[in-house]
Order: structure tokens, then C-alpha cells, then sequence
């Protein structure tokens, strides 16, 4: 569903948690992951064709399967060396930084997602100066990463709370299935690297980016509200964002 009609029932509850993707959710990276990998297929003989669809696919992930295995961890440790050397241009994505400030300020357990590696993660956070939240989740910390479920259930583990009772914020298919698979309870989408359309087939709600989510946060939980001029149930007592 798309952001100008009512809510769908699996997004009208409260959650306990939100779990974060970070690139093309949280920040734009969009030029810099360009210019890191251009040069990476420049370095290692891999035309850059052979990369597209891979957003949301971890770096390892897409090296097994551009190059022989004996040139897979030389390859990696490539990649997030230039990534993680290349924070220029870095921007933070609207309504990014009002709501990770809007889940602290309120208690609400949060994690960060995301398929880049440690130091690449930190990188990038440190580059937007974003409110760090106290669980970043990345594709160090998991054997398999995006499109496997494994970092979504991770996240929740960490935050202590139920796949089923988290909300899903992300831009990139994979990550949805991933996401959908780990059996958490409401995905959102947002259009930053994909078309509507694409995102519709997975997620519960597409939105063009987190400003245009409402949110209603009290008892260290949160939910959605309609978009505007929806008519929707009495707000619950809390805070709106």
C-alpha cells in the first residue's frame, strides 16, 4: 500500500522495537557506494553491469559471486577499505534524524540494520552525526547477511524483543524478504533506490521517505499513525513525531 491511503491491519498496533536499515534509509551513500565499487570493478576485472539489483546484498555476498574463492576475502577487504575512505557527500535522509531522535528521546528500543561491515557502519554515522543507538547490527556480526534473515533476527535478539513485535524500516527488496522472513511484525518501505512498485510486492507500507511516516510513541512502544487527512482512531496518550 502507498502512503495516501489508511493504514493496513498488520501496521495498526503498537510495536516494542524499530529496526533500522542504514544506507538508503537512514543516509544517501548512493555516490559514494558508486565511486567505491567502479573502482573495485576497475581493480578486479569485474564489469560494473554485473552489479546490478545487488542493493541490499551484502559485500560479501556479491564478491562470491563476481569472483573464485581464493580471491573472495583479498577482494572484501578491498571494498570496505575504499568505503570506508569515501564518506564525502554523505547526506542524512528526511525525517532520519527527527525520528532516531524521537525513539530515544522516548525509550523506544531501536537497532541499526545494515549490510555495510563495522568499520564502514561507524564510518558513515560518524560522517552524518546521527544519534547512535546502543545496537548496530552489521554484516560482521552475522555469517549470513542480507537477503538472509539473520540480521533482522540478530537486531531483535540484541534489543531483547520479538521479531514479531518489531517494525521494519528499509529500501531495498532484499532487505524486506529478509526482514519478512525473520518473521517481523510490520515492514516499511521507502523509495529511495527503488521504484514503488517494486517495493509494494514485499513490504506493508511504501512510503517516499521517513518524513511522511506519523508515529506515536509512549511506554517505550510505538506505532503509526495515517497519513494526514486519513481519519483514524483516537490517538493512544503519548507523544506524536
Amino acid at each position: 500500500m502507498t502512503s495516501s491511503t489508511p493504514l493496513p491491519e498488520a501496521l495498526r498496533r503498537d510495536f516494542g522495537a524499530v529496526l533500522l536499515d542504514m544506507d538508503g534509509t537512514l543516509i544517501d551513500s548512493i555516490a559514494a557506494v558508486e565511486r567505491s565499487w567502479l573502482r573495485w570493478c576497475e581493480e578486479h576485472g569485474v564489469d560494473p553491469r554485473r552489479l546490478a539489483g545487488s542493493h541490499g546484498v551484502t559485500a560479501r555476498n556479491l564478491i562470491a559471486g563476481l569472483l573464485p574463492e581464493d580471491e573472495r576475502d583479498a577482494a572484501y577487504d578491498r571494498i570496505v577499505a575504499l568505503e570506508v575512505a569515501d564518506v564525502d557527500a554523505i547526506e542524512v535522509l528526511p525525517g532520519a534524524l527527527d525520528l532516531l531522535t524521537t525513539l530515544r528521546d522516548a525509550g523506544v528500543p531501536a537497532a541499526i540494520v545494515t549490510s555495510s561491515s563495522d568499520p564502514l557502519a561507524e564510518a558513515r554515522l560518524a560522517a552524518t552525526a546521527l544519534p547512535h543507538p546502543e545496537v548496530v547490527v552489521t554484516a560482521d556480526h552475522v555469517e549470513r547477511g542480507k537477503p538472509f534473515p539473520d540480521p533482522w533476527l540478530l537486531g531483535a535478539e540484541r534489543l531483547g524483543v520479538d521479531p514479531a513485535d518489531c517494525l521494519v524500516v528499509e529500501d531495498a527488496v532484499a532487505g524486506l524478504r529478509a526482514a519478512r522472513e525473520a518473521g517481523c511484525g510490520g515492514l516499511v518501505a521507502v523509495t529511495t533506490t527503488m521504484t514503488r512498485a517494486e517495493l509494494d510486492e514485499v513490504a506493508d507500507l511504501v512510503v517516499g521517505s521517513i518524513a511522511d511516516l506519523r508515529v506515536d510513541v509512549s511506554d517505550g512502544r510505538i506505532r503509526l499513525l495515517d497519513p494526514a487527512g486519513v481519519d483514524e482512531p483516537s490517538p493512544r496518550e503519548g507523544g506524536a513525531a
